[in-house]
């Protein structure tokens, strides 16, 4: 092994057991580091999962009647689903 090769093997090893340590010995936590925060609320999420089923159902109406099918209602959906 050239002298070259070792050398770099033990630098890259070297920041990398390093960036490990900080990363366990570190009092603060990831979040903290990151200044991160929810963007949204849990009811905001909610809410926009519920619009988003709506929106859902209204465009595979869209498409059953362009067909000639029958309209599904959202409780249709979801008791065919409760059955598989």
């Amino acid at each position: 092994m050239d002298t070259f090769t070792l050398v770099s093997t033990v630098i890259v090893a070297g920041v990398f057991v390093t960036v490990i340590l900080l990363g366990v010995f570190s009092k603060r936590s990831a979040l903290e580091i990151l200044d991160w925060k929810p963007t949204r609320s849990a009811e905001a999420e909610a809410e926009a999962e519920v619009d988003d089923i709506e929106q859902m159902v209204e465009a595979q109406n869209a498409l059953r009647r362009r067909r000639g099918k029958p309209e599904r209602s959202l409780e249709d959906i979801e008791s065919e689903w409760r059955e598989s």
